[in-house]
């Protein structure tokens, strides 16, 4: 079957370009290496920082965005390279469980996609790579509550379980499908936008769905998103979480593109749970 696939589908890594590969081995060991030591980021990101410099929400970034993890993310999100999701996932549980410890409590809320980028992908990121986290029950003590929506628009992806256990399930089926689709950018996007602007556009832009609102009194939530920058995505994240009555407990993404000069290293002494108190970041608690 693997081999008429090559036939049919012939793909090369996206990273080096070895044949009959979407990510070699090596490249595979790259990417998990580039996630070995998650790292708190949220001090890069000026929309997550007070203006006396303490943080508005913690954040732990699986790695750096850079190297063969950008040209995955890259591949994942924008080429329909979905099945890079299985060694992405991965990273990204180490990133929750580095940001909580080993407690258990929390539970995960996914940033949301547009309806505009769902329709352009054919599917949400950060929804596919937590649908591989459960599947695999990566992390357990987790449950994911997708409760969250774009103001104006309907939750295209966790809505339709069926969905993605046919995306799942029938791999040449989805593989010639997503390969007919075109991933070309279109205005409303963030790339290229500068603080302000970034801000700008998503203030107010989410919201808990309707009939969900109860679910989240009370909860200890962390916010899981793929690429952090200015961090603005995230903030309107918690201000809507906060707004329906849940705790945000700080959030985790995939990778930073702004990692600290200690990213490197970070987490060979400590991994800097993003619960715990810390005198720097005077809300970060475990509440």
């Amino acid at each position: 079957m693997v081999d008429l696939l090559a036939v049919l589908i012939p793909v090369d890594c996206i990273c080096c370009e070895m044949e009959d590969a979407v990510l070699c081995g090596s490249c595979a060991r790259r990417v998990r290496q580039l996630c070995r030591q998650p790292f708190r980021a949220e001090l890069e990101s000026p929309a997550l920082v007070d203006v006396d410099g303490t943080a508005k929400i913690g954040v732990v970034a699986a790695g750096p965005y850079r190297d063969e993890l950008a040209q995955c993310l890259l591949s994942y999100k924008s080429h329909g390279q979905w099945r890079l999701a299985a060694v992405l996932a991965h990273c990204l549980s180490k990133a929750v469980d580095t940001a909580i410890g080993g407690r258990s409590g929390y539970c995960l809320v996914p940033v949301p996609s547009s309806a505009k980028a769902y329709r352009r992908r054919g599917f949400s990121p950060v929804h596919l790579l937590l649908f591989f986290i459960r599947t695999r029950r990566l992390l357990p003590l987790c449950p994911i509550f997708d409760v969250l929506e774009k103001s104006g628009e309907s939750p295209p992806f966790m809505a339709y379980p069926d969905a993605v256990r046919q995306m799942t399930a029938r791999f040449v089926d989805e593989v010639l499908g997503l390969a007919s689709i075109e991933h070309g950018g279109g205005g409303g996007g963030q790339k290229g936008l500068g603080r302000g602007e970034r801000a700008r556009r998503v203030r107010g832009s989410m919201r808990v769905r309707r009939g969900r609102t109860q679910e989240l009194k009370g909860r200890k939530c962390i916010l899981v998103d793929d690429v952090l920058t200015t961090g603005a995505t995230l903030a309107e994240a918690a201000r809507a979480v906060t707004a329906a009555g849940g705790m945000v407990s700080g959030a985790v993404v995939l990778a930073a593109t702004r990692p600290p000069a200690y990213a490197s290293v970070a987490g060979t002494d400590d991994p800097g749970s993003v619960i715990k108190t810390q005198s720097k970041n005077k809300w970060l608690k475990d509440e």
